[in-house]
């Protein structure tokens, strides 16, 4: 399940394109899931670990993907470590859950992302209480952020 902690939070990697470029693998990068996040939400096509086909920047490293992307394979990737998910666009919103469908995943929020008009579980730990659509998210973390 999404747990989502709404406004500041101690402890958190808040320079998320920092700590990708320091810490990143290569095989990262070409496991199907990044590969499907590289494609939806940069546009691009993975064609080794570290060469990547942009239509805007041409040919690129992994370390130039969107910050969105680059978040996105770190909340996948790292599991002691917490991210500012605020660096990901409401493009990202439905990777987010999709990652956290099979494990428990926390991240902060510092916005109200967008998770579209279906039904979902995210537990907003401000309240320790679940919101299962966007109306109970925004009543539940709308004093937060």
């Amino acid at each position: 399940m999404l747990n989502v902690w709404f406004g500041d939070m101690p402890g958190i990697i808040y320079d998320t394109s920092t700590y990708f470029k320091h810490t990143y693998r290569d095989q990262w990068i070409t496991e199907p899931l990044s590969v499907e996040m590289i494609r939806d939400v940069d546009k691009s096509e993975v064609v080794s670990s570290n060469l990547i086909q942009s239509p805007v920047l041409g040919a690129i490293s992994p370390v130039q993907l969107s910050g969105g992307v680059k978040t996105l394979i770190l909340i996948n990737k790292v599991r002691d470590q917490v991210f500012n998910a605020s660096k990901c666009g409401d493009n990202c919103a439905k990777w987010l859950l999709r990652i956290a469908a099979g494990k428990k995943v926390v991240v902060n929020l510092r916005h109200l992302m967008n998770f579209g008009d279906g039904e979902f579980k995210i537990m907003v730990m401000n309240k320790r209480k679940i919101a299962h659509n966007m109306r109970e998210l925004v009543l539940l973390a709308g004093e937060y952020v």
